[in-house]
């Protein structure tokens, strides 16, 4: 699943080709409007793909900006702002192309989904292979309250200590570090890769609960996240499974992960062990995580 890094490249890709372009017509597959019709919320959320494709037409996309692993795109009609929120899911992509010809892998141009075309004649196109993602079209960020709920972005002044308070807190407290890492609520925008890698870097093992870590321990674990972060943002994301950012370019970060899918430690050579933490297979050293 993209995480932080991936949906910021995705962004930063998507934001100077879309702004200020207005889009004239609207097309779901009948995937989804069957999805629909069947009871289900598959890719369009909140609203009948019929009431999503008369409100979309005219938008104005005045700005793309990314919160925590949700893409923005801040929209206006008639003098009316509103919110376009999109989750990438598991394999969630936007492309940016003048024809589905232009979508250089077949597995996305099979899997379209949403398609935008705009007042110029190009199209923004929304496709998704196992169509885990999602569009909400909002007026405004309250209108989904769970969006509210999101930890302050890891990069801002005050994402520390929101971490400390909240992984003092009981419920979490009590919890393995690799869980809470990995919740929304406490930190924005890690998932199991990078969790795995800054857990690795610290030499922390990830069933050790969050109560078990000295203060000081969980403030340098918390470095080491947003340092991992980063260091992912520049290298343009992990291409990992069906991950691409807009017209199919691949990051580089794969290349980069110490621990994160390797079965043998990069530092001490043993053979890594897994274990199951929320669900998620979590990858660590034996040796080097205590």
């Amino acid at each position: 699943m993209p995480e932080l890094p991936e949906v910021e490249g995705v962004v930063r890709a998507l934001a100077p080709v879309a702004k200020g372009r207005t889009i004239q017509e609207v097309t779901v597959s009948d995937t989804v409007i069957h999805s629909k019709q069947l009871g289900k919320e598959a890719i369009i959320k909140g609203i009948t793909t019929e009431d999503f494709r008369t409100e979309m037409v005219g938008m104005t996309i005045m700005e793309v900006t990314r919160r925590s692993k949700y893409i923005y795109f801040h929209l206006q009609k008639e003098g009316n702002a509103c919110l376009l929120v999109s989750h990438l899911g598991m394999t969630g992509a936007w492309f940016n192309v003048n024809t589905i010809d232009d979508i250089p892998e077949l597995k996305f141009r099979k899997h379209i989904h949403v398609l935008f075309k705009m007042e110029d004649g190009g199209l923004l196109v929304y496709s998704d292979i196992r169509r885990f993602g999602e569009v909400r079209l909002l007026g405004c960020e309250a209108d989904h309250p769970p969006l509210l709920k999101m930890a302050p972005e890891p990069f801002e002044a005050d994402a520390c200590r929101h971490f400390l308070e909240m992984a003092a807190l009981a419920k979490y407290a009590r919890k393995p570090i690799k869980e809470v890492i990995m919740d929304g609520h406490v930190i924005s925008g890690c998932g199991n890769i990078y969790a795995t890698e800054a857990l690795f870097n610290m030499s922390i093992h990830p069933g050790r609960t969050a109560g078990q870590i000295s203060e000081k321990g969980k403030k340098e674990l918390f470095h080491a996240i947003v340092a991992v972060l980063q260091e992912s943002i520049d290298a343009g994301g992990s291409s990992i499974s069906d991950y691409r950012n807009i017209n199919g370019e691949a990051g580089t970060m794969q290349e980069r992960l110490r621990m994160y899918g390797r079965k043998v430690c990069a530092v001490c050579g043993a053979t890594t062990e897994s274990m199951k933490i929320a669900g998620r297979t979590s990858v660590y050293c034996p040796t080097c995580q205590k």
